[in-house]
């Protein structure tokens, strides 16, 4: 059993180095044929005027600066969404801290009505202790404290 396991894990991992060998082998493959174009490209360009390499070389260099500005159009275009859903989220908490602020002006107005109410509705029952109290060492302070008081 532990062979046949052993044995199992060995060939899964020779089908995946496989696998993993022939992504690689159609990659180098992708990659020689693009040197290949690129090659020929420059060896067609060797055999040009020079005034004419020098046009090839700067109709290759504005398609490449017009991919580039291409790009960072669109790169522009989603900061300039991004900006306007920042401000759209701003404006919406300005106006909840604005609306929080209102209601934190209110709430002190509405506390002075209440504080004497509730003074009122607070009453503590008292109680006649008699006897020796039980409290531990550690609370002698705060009793002498409070007795004081």
């Amino acid at each position: 059993p532990f062979l046949r396991l052993l044995e199992a894990q060995l060939q899964e991992q020779r089908r995946q180095h496989e696998e993993e060998m022939e992504a690689l082998r159609n990659q180098v493959d992708a990659m020689q044929e693009e040197l290949e174009k690129q090659q020929q490209a420059f060896l067609q360009t060797l055999e040009l005027s020079p005034e004419v390499q020098v046009e090839f070389g700067l109709q290759q260099e504005i398609t490449r600066l017009t991919n580039e500005n291409l790009d960072l159009k669109e790169l522009l275009e989603k900061l300039e969404k991004n900006e306007k859903k920042l401000k759209k989220q701003l404006k919406i908490y300005m106006k909840k801290v604005q609306d929080f602020e209102a209601f934190q002006a209110m709430v002190p107005a509405e506390r002075r009505q209440q504080e004497p109410n509730m003074q009122v509705t607070v009453q503590r029952k008292e109680k006649d202790f008699q006897g020796m109290l039980e409290y531990y060492k550690e609370d002698e302070p705060l009793l002498i404290r409070n007795l004081i008081t």
